[in-house]
C-alpha cells in the first residue's frame, strides 16, 4: 500500500469506515474469563431530525474512550440507540400533516402512529449515517430504540412492579401544562427567559370594612382562583389581621388572611395572593394550610365555564385530605364571574385589569422584568395546571425502608458512583434532596401507552396486558367494559431504564443467563452534559438501583455545552447553528445560508441571519475532515460549563493532520526497503534516539492519567505536543543529521527509531484521530515490524516502559534545544535572512559542544560551528549566554546602519507603549470597552515592553563599540 502525496481525508474516511464495520471490529466483547470490561451508553438522540454539534462533541469523547479500551484488550461495548422523544417527534409529524391540512384526530390514533413510525425509520437512519461519518465505533448489531418490543416489555414490567409496590399512583396534582399541545411537560421542556411585562398592584378590601391590603401580581387573571392572602408571620404590620378575611375583587366571595414564611418581607407590600391551582409555590402553601384549590383555566388556556366544561374540577380539603369535587353546587364559593368565562387567558387579563381600574381596585401598574416559562417546542406560555396524572413516589419508603431518591443519594455518598468533575455531586444531591414526585404521564399518542385499564365506575386495573387486566377485574367481581388509559409515559421514563433495558433485562435475571448484562451492568462511565443531571442521570440511578439492585454506571463524566465563538447558545433562531457534517465535508456560502434560514417564517430574522453568515463565513466553510473536527472537540473538553467553538481551531488541527502525514512520508522515504536492524537485538542508539524514546514513555504515562481523569483537553494537548513539537519539529530534524552523517549501525538505529516511534505514535493517537492513523499505520507498521493485527484499532495500546526512561538524554537534548533557541534569537536580533548561512562562534564545555555542532549547524542554518576558548573581545555582534556557554554569530555589520535601525525601532516601541499606557489609564475606556478588547490592549503593552527589553541591551553594546 503506497502513501499518497497529500492527505485527503474524504477518500480515507469513505474507505475505512465500511471496512471496519464489515469486519465486525465494533462488536462487543463477551469473554467472561477476561474480567476487565468497559461499557459506555450512548445518550440516545431523539428521532426528530439530525445530529448537532453537541452530539458530535459528546460522541467524539465516547468514541475516544471506546477505542482506547478496545485497544487495551478489555471486553468493550459502546451501546448505541435512539429515543422516541414523545413530544418532539409527535410535533414534527403533526406539522407535516398540517402542511397537508390533515389533523391527527382526522387520521385516528392507529393511522397517526403509522405515520410516526415512517418518520422514525427515516430520521433514525439519518442519525446513524451521521454517526458513521463522525467515525464512531458502537456495536451497531446491538442498536436499540426506546420503543423496540424488548424495551417496551421492560417499560411495562417496571410500571406494573412499581404500581404494585405502591410507588406509582394516579392523582390530581399541579404540573407544567402546554395549552397548545394539551399535555403535561417536564421541566426540561420549559424554557424560562426574561421578558418585559407588568406588575399590577391590586386592592383587596377587608371583609369587615376596616381597611384593605394591596397585593401585586404579574398574572391578574389567576386572581379568579385566589383562596387566601398571605403575609409573613413576623411582619408586625399585618399581625393583627391574621384570621380575618378580605373580599376578592370581581368575585362574590371572601378569602382568609394567613401567615406563611414563604413571603419575602422585603419585597413589595409584604402581601401575596395565593392561587394554589395555578402556581407551584402557592400550591405548596395551599397544601400546608389546607386551602381549596380552584382551577380557573381550561386545557387550552381559556377561563373555565364551571357549568359546562367536563374538565372543571376543584380540590377541597376534607376529613380524608384533599378530595376532588366536580359539581358546582358542592363548592359555590368557587364560582367564576360569567363575563370572563370562555375568554382566552390573555384577553381575560386585559379585561380584568380594565374592570379593576373601573371599580377602583387597581392601585398602580409598574413595568416589570419577569421570567416567563414557555414550551421549548411550541413557544407558548406554560401554565401550572391541576390535572389527573400518573406519578412515581420519590420519597416514599420502599420494602427495604429507603426511598427511590434515598437509594440514588446513597450510591454517590458511598463512592459507588463518582462524578468527574466532583463539584457536580452538589447539583445531583441538591436536586434529589428537594425532589418532588415525578409526573410520568403525557397526553400524547406517540409513546409507551400506560398499562392501566378503567372500569365504568373509575376502577383502576394495572396489568401487563388487557387479558391480565380482565382477569384482575373478574377477581374483584367486576365484569363490565374496560377502557385503556389513553395517555403515554414521559419519554424520560423509558430513558431512565436505558442502562439495563438495552442489555435485554428480564425479571428473571440474574438467575436467567445473560452474558452482556453480567459483564456490562454497571457500565463504566456515562458521558453527558450538565443540563440533564436532573432529568436523566439521577433517574437512571434511581430506577436501575431499585429495579435491578445494581448501579447503572460507576463514573459520570459531565462536560460543558458547545456554544459559538462569542459564547452564545447555538440556536436556529440566532442563525449560529453549525452542522458537524458541514465541517467535515465543507459547505458553500449560499448553501449554508439556505440551510440556516430554511423553515423560518420571519423574513426580518432570515435577513439578519443571512447578514451574519456572510460576515462570519464570506467563502463558506472549508472541508476539515472528521479527524480534525474530532480533535477539535476533544481539545475543547475542559471542565467548564460552556465551551466556545472556534472554527479556527479546526483549521489548526487540519494542519496538524497534514503535519503528521508529511512526517510519515519522510519516515517512509528513509525506512522503506532499508535495513532497520530489526533482527540485530538492542540497537546502539544516539542520545537523540534515546531522548525521543524516553519522551514517548513520559507521554504514554501522561496520556494514561488523562484518560483515567477524563481530561480530554489535556489528553489532546499531550498528543499534539509530542507529535508536532517533539517528534516532527525536533526529532525528525535531528534524525536528518544522523541520516546524513551516521555510520551503518547508527543509520540502522535512527531508521529503526523513526519507524518504531511513529508506529507507536499512530497507536497512541488512534482513539482521537481514527482515520489518518489507520491509513498511516497500515503502511508504517509492516516496515517497523509491528503489524500483528489487521487494523490499528485492534493493535495494543502503548503502555509506558519505565526502563526506557532516560533523564540524561532528556537533559542533553534540552541543552541542545536551549542553544538552538539562543542561536535563532541571535539571528532574529540581527535581522538576518533565513536563507543566509553564517558561522557561529561558541565557547563552553568542548566535548558536549563537539557533539552538538552538527545538529546546531543544521537546526540554525549555519555555515559552520567554531568552538573557541573565548569569544573575541570588542565584537559588535550580540552575544547569547546559555548557562556556561556563550554564543556569537560571526557577521560583519555596519555599526552606523544597525544603530540607526535599532534607534528607530526603539523609538517606535516607546511610542506604542506610551499610547497603550494612556489608553489603559483612561478609566472610561477600561469600564466601557468589552473585556476582550481591554485584555487585548494589556497584552499589546506587555509585548511591546518585552521587545523593548530585548533591543535596549543590544543597542547599548553597539554604542560601546
Amino acid at each position: 500500500m503506497e502513501l499518497a502525496k497529500s492527505f485527503e481525508p474524504a477518500d480515507i474516511e469513505r474507505r475505512w469506515y465500511p471496512e471496519w464495520e464489515a469486519r465486525g471490529y465494533f462488536g462487543a466483547g463477551l469473554d467472561a474469563d477476561n474480567k476487565e470490561a468497559f461499557c459506555i451508553l450512548l445518550p440516545p438522540p431523539n428521532v426528530t431530525g439530525t445530529l448537532h454539534m453537541g452530539h458530535g462533541f459528546n460522541q467524539a469523547i465516547m468514541d475516544a474512550l471506546t477505542r482506547y479500551h478496545r485497544m487495551r484488550g478489555d471486553n468493550t461495548l459502546w451501546q448505541p440507540g435512539t429515543d422516541h422523544a414523545g413530544i418532539a417527534t409527535q410535533i414534527v409529524v403533526e406539522r407535516q400533516l398540517d402542511a397537508q391540512d390533515i389533523s391527527r384526530h382526522q387520521l385516528g390514533r392507529e393511522k397517526f402512529l403509522e405515520k410516526v413510525w415512517e418518520w422514525k425509520a427515516f430520521s433514525g437512519d439519518t442519525i446513524t449515517r451521521q454517526m458513521r461519518r463522525l467515525g464512531t465505533s458502537p456495536d451497531w448489531s446491538r442498536e436499540r430504540f426506546t420503543m423496540d418490543a424488548g424495551l417496551s416489555r421492560t417499560v411495562t414490567e417496571t410500571f406494573v412492579r412499581l404500581y404494585r409496590e405502591g410507588l406509582i399512583y394516579r392523582g390530581k396534582r399541579l404540573v407544567n401544562w402546554d395549552p397548545e399541545l394539551h399535555t403535561a411537560v417536564s421541566d426540561l421542556e420549559v424554557v424560562s427567559e426574561e421578558e418585559d411585562g407588568f406588575m399590577w398592584h391590586i386592592c383587596y378590601p377587608l371583609a369587615d370594612g376596616s381597611g384593605s391590603l394591596t397585593v401585586a401580581t404579574t398574572r391578574p387573571e389567576t386572581m379568579l382562583g385566589d383562596t387566601a392572602v398571605m403575609v409573613h408571620p413576623e411582619d408586625e404590620r399585618y399581625r393583627h389581621l391574621l384570621g380575618k378575611k378580605v373580599k376578592l375583587p370581581l368575585c362574590d366571595r371572601e378569602i382568609p388572611i394567613i401567615a406563611d414564611a414563604y413571603v419575602d418581607l422585603a419585597f413589595g407590600t409584604g402581601c401575596v395572593k395565593v392561587t394554589p391551582a395555578h402556581d407551584f409555590n402557592d400550591y405548596a402553601v395551599g397544601l400546608r394550610h389546607q386551602l381549596p384549590m380552584i382551577n380557573v383555566l381550561t386545557l387550552d388556556g381559556r377561563i373555565i365555564d364551571a357549568d359546562s366544561d367536563p374538565n372543571y374540577s376543584k380540590l377541597k380539603y376534607g376529613q380524608a385530605g384533599f378530595v376532588e369535587t366536580t359539581a358546582t353546587g358542592d363548592f359555590p364559593e368557587a364560582a367564576i364571574p360569567e363575563k370572563y368565562r370562555g375568554m382566552d387567558r390573555f384577553d381575560a387579563r386585559n379585561a380584568i385589569v380594565i374592570d379593576l381600574q373601573a371599580m377602583g381596585f387597581l392601585v398602580k401598574t409598574d413595568k416589570h422584568k419577569l421570567k416567563v416559562p414557555r414550551g421549548d417546542r411550541t413557544g407558548v406560555v406554560i401554565e401550572p395546571m391541576l390535572t389527573d396524572q400518573w406519578f412515581v413516589a420519590m420519597s416514599k419508603p420502599t420494602a427495604d425502608g429507603s426511598s427511590i431518591a434515598g437509594k440514588a443519594l446513597a450510591c454517590v455518598a458511598s463512592g459507588e458512583i463518582r462524578f468527574f468533575p466532583e463539584n457536580w455531586i452538589n447539583t445531583y444531591n441538591q436536586w434529589l434532596n428537594n425532589i418532588q414526585d415525578w409526573c410520568i404521564s403525557r397526553q400524547l399518542w406517540w409513546g409507551h401507552q400506560i398499562p392501566a385499564w378503567y372500569g365504568e365506575a373509575g376502577q383502576i386495573f394495572v396489568a401487563h396486558d388487557e387479558p391480565e387486566a380482565r382477569a384482575m377485574a373478574a377477581e374483584q367481581g367486576y365484569g363490565g367494559a374496560l377502557t385503556r388509559d389513553p395517555d403515554v409515559l414521559d419519554t424520560w421514563y423509558s430513558s431512565a431504564l436505558w442502562p439495563f433495558s438495552t442489555l435485554d433485562w428480564t425479571p428473571q435475571w440474574p438467575a436467567e443467563t445473560n452474558p452482556a448484562l453480567d459483564l456490562y451492568l454497571p457500565s463504566t462511565v456515562l458521558v453527558t452534559g450538565f443540563d440533564i443531571i436532573f432529568f436523566w442521570v439521577a433517574r437512571m440511578v434511581m430506577m436501575t438501583r431499585h429495579i435491578t439492585g445494581k448501579i447503572p454506571f460507576r463514573h459520570v463524566y459531565v462536560h460543558g455545552l458547545i456554544r459559538d465563538a462569542e459564547g452564545q447558545k447555538m440556536s436556529k433562531s440566532k442563525g449560529n447553528v453549525l452542522d458537524p457534517i458541514d465541517l467535515i465535508d465543507g459547505i458553500g456560502l449560499d448553501a449554508l445560508i439556505e440551510k440556516r434560514i430554511s423553515g423560518l417564517m420571519n423574513p426580518k430574522q432570515a435577513e439578519q441571519i443571512e447578514k451574519r453568515t456572510r460576515k462570519e463565513f464570506p467563502t463558506g466553510i472549508p472541508a476539515f475532515g472528521t479527524d480534525a473536527l474530532r480533535f477539535t472537540f476533544l481539545s475543547l473538553a475542559s471542565p467548564g460549563r460552556d465551551i466556545k467553538f472556534d472554527l479556527s481551531r479546526c483549521e489548526g488541527y487540519r494542519n496538524f493532520c497534514n503535519k503528521l502525514w508529511n512526517a510519515s512520508r519522510f519516515v517512509l522515504m528513509h525506512t522503506a526497503d532499508q535495513d532497520l536492524g530489526l533482527t540485530d537485538g538492542t540497537p546502539d542508539l544516539s542520545f537523540a534516539d534515546q531522548w525521543i524514546v524516553s519522551k514517548l514513555q513520559r507521554t504514554e504515562i501522561e496520556i494514561a492519567q488523562h484518560f483515567a481523569d477524563y481530561r480530554f483537553d489535556l489528553l489532546a494537548r499531550a498528543v499534539y505536543e509530542f507529535i508536532w513539537d517533539e517528534f516532527c519539529d525536533w526529532y525528525v530534524e535531528l534524525a536528518k543529521v544522523q541520516l546524513q552523517h551516521g555510520s551503518g549501525a547508527e543509520l540502522r538505529a535512527t531508521r529503526r527509531t523513526l519507524a518504531r516511534v511513529l508506529e507507536t505514535v499512530l497507536r497512541l493517537a488512534h482513539p482521537l484521530l481514527p482515520f489518518i492513523t489507520e491509513e498511516l499505520w497500515q503502511v508504517v507498521a509492516p516496515i517497523a515490524g509491528c503489524k500483528t493485527q489487521a487494523s490499528v484499532m485492534l493493535a495494543a495500546y502503548p503502555q509506558a516502559q519505565a526502563e526506557k526512561l532516560d533523564p540524561a538524554s532528556e537533559a542533553r537534548v534540552q541543552q541542545l534545544k536551549n542553544l538552538a533557541y539562543a542561536c535563532r534569537n541571535l539571528r532574529g536580533e540581527m535581522n538576518l535572512s533565513p536563507a543566509l548561512r553564517v558561522p557561529l562562534l561558541v565557547s563552553g564545555e568542548r566535548q558536549s559542544l563537539l557533539g552538538f555542532a552538527p545538529y546546531l549547524k543544521a537546526l540554525c542554518k549555519l555555515s559552520e560551528v567554531q568552538i573557541v576558548d573565548d569569544l573575541p573581545g570588542g565584537a559588535s555582534a550580540p552575544i547569547a549566554i546559555v548557562g556556561e556557554t556563550r554564543l556569537m554569530l560571526q557577521v560583519q555589520i555596519d555599526l552606523a546602519v544597525e544603530c540607526e535601525r535599532l534607534d528607530k525601532e526603539i523609538a517606535r516601541l516607546q511610542g506604542e507603549i506610551s499610547k497603550a499606557r494612556a489608553k489603559l489609564a483612561n478609566a472610561s475606556f477600561v469600564a466601557r470597552a468589552p473585556a476582550p478588547v481591554v485584555e487585548q490592549e494589556r497584552q499589546r503593552l506587555n509585548d511591546f515592553v518585552a521587545t523593548l527589553e530585548q533591543l535596549e541591551p543590544q543597542r547599548q553594546r553597539l554604542r560601546r563599540n
